[in-house]
Order: C-alpha cells, then sequence, then structure tokens
C-alpha cells in the first residue's frame, strides 16, 4: 500500500505508547504529527524516525487543540488517522481525591479526548476523498478498574462510550472509529508494576509487562485497513498480567 497521502496524528507522542505508534506509523510510510506538552521530548521521538512532526500541544486547551489540526490542513490538506493516546494516572485512595485532583484526569483523558476526535472529525467530514478513522486508547482499565483509581478508571470507561458513539455518528461519512485497549506495556508509566503494584485484595504483587512494540503493532494493523473495514475494539495485553478473573 502507498502511504504518500497518508497522515496521522497521535496525542501523547513524547514519551512511550505515543512514541512507540508514532514510529511504528513513521516506518511503514505515513506522515505523523506528535502532540504533547513538554517540546523536548516530542522532539526526541522525532529524531527516532523520518516524517514525525512535533509540534507542542496540552490536549485539554480547546485552542490549541484546534491549532494543531489547523497545521495538519495547512500543511497536508487532510487527515486519515487520530490516535487519541494522551493521558494522566491518579493513584489515591477514593475518599481522598480532590475535585482539583478529580479535574485534572477528565481533562485530559476524557475532554482532551472529545477535542481531538472533534477536530480530526470536522476535517474527515469536509475533506475528499471523504472519511477517516479516529482510535481512541481505552486502556484495560475501560473494562476492569485495579484499586484506588477511580479517575482513571472512570474516564476510560467513559472512552468506550466515546468510541461506539462516533462509530454509530461516523458511519455517513465513511469515519471509522476503534478502540486499542492497552494492558502493561513496557513505558516509564508502568514500570512500578516492575516492583510491585497493588492487587484487589490489597497485596503487591510484581506484574508481566510486554514490550510497547506490541502496542505499534496492533494500532498500525488497525491503521492499515481500509475505511470499509474496522476493528471496533481490540485488547493487546501482556499474556500473564491479571485481568481476564482479575486479581
Amino acid at each position: 500500500m502507498s502511504h504518500q497521502s497518508k497522515i496521522a496524528v497521535v496525542t501523547g507522542g513524547g514519551s512511550g505508547i505515543g512514541r512507540a505508534c508514532a514510529i511504528g506509523l513513521a516506518e511503514k510510510g505515513w506522515s505523523v504529527v506528535i502532540a504533547g506538552r513538554r517540546q523536548a521530548q516530542l522532539e526526541e521521538t522525532a529524531a527516532l524516525a523520518p516524517r514525525i512532526i512535533p509540534v507542542v500541544a496540552d490536549v485539554a486547551d480547546e485552542a490549541a487543540v484546534d491549532a494543531v489540526f489547523a497545521r495538519v490542513r495547512a500543511e497536508f490538506g487532510r487527515l486519515d488517522l487520530l490516535f487519541n493516546n494522551a493521558g494522566r494516572g491518579l493513584q489515591a485512595e477514593f475518599g481522598d481525591i480532590t475535585l482539583a485532583q478529580w479535574n485534572s484526569v477528565v481533562s485530559v483523558n476524557l475532554t482532551g479526548a472529545f477535542l481531538c476526535a472533534r477536530a480530526a472529525w470536522r476535517m474527515m467530514k469536509e475533506q475528499a476523498p471523504q472519511g477517516g478513522r479516529i482510535v481512541n486508547n481505552g486502556s484495560i482499565s475501560a473494562y476492569a478498574p485495579r484499586p484506588d483509581a477511580v479517575a482513571y478508571t472512570t474516564t476510560k470507561h467513559a472512552i468506550t462510550g466515546l468510541t461506539r458513539q462516533l462509530s454509530l455518528d461516523g458511519r455517513k461519512y465513511n469515519i471509522a472509529c476503534g478502540q486499542l485497549d492497552i494492558g502493561n506495556a513496557a513505558t516509564e508509566m508502568t514500570d512500578r508494576m516492575a516492583a510491585g503494584i497493588k492487587q484487589a485484595n490489597g497485596d503487591m504483587m510484581v506484574e508481566p509487562r510486554m514490550d510497547v512494540k506490541c502496542v505499534a503493532d496492533a494500532l498500525v494493523c488497525m491503521a492499515e485497513m481500509p475505511l470499509d473495514a474496522n476493528v471496533q475494539f481490540m485488547t493487546v495485553m501482556a499474556t500473564r498480567m491479571p485481568f481476564v478473573g482479575r486479581g
């Protein structure tokens, strides 16, 4: 498949899953605009593969999000893929969480995903040929919670609702939407799992992790499909991590 016109936006592209997925797409010939808050890390990602363009933006900021997609429109004229990946976690006892902490997670994980999807949607609806693909990072927590993670778990359950709604509303515009649910990819965010993480029964347990490249391969698989086919939900996870019968 020729990818001369294939353009992607990956949020949270400065590290971890976003970095791996941006590189995976670029290595397949895609041009990839990566968005995130930390310029130095974005530039590090861009140096690792060709055709990666770093843009500093906070996905919770409506004007900043719109500016990212305006740049994509100006430079490329179209958008083929959005990977809604940017996210923030919070580990705390339910009763101890402040409203400010709750809002900080919701603003990135949910509002940010909405703002990026809306901007991508508008481009995909208006461009010719019409259509494109949106993939949301749902996480294993879109199905099963971890202890002391109410804000993260709630937003990830909400992402599933966003995915389903976009899938329904996108039909008439040739916009496909799917969800990639990821469990224990080896990134800085999951380093604590290697030392031991709290389980449902209160015990601490070391959890297996998988190479983050497996996530990139999964995203590329979804992205490479023709628009008349869609992976609605895909789960990619470390084989021996607790999920099925978690705990």
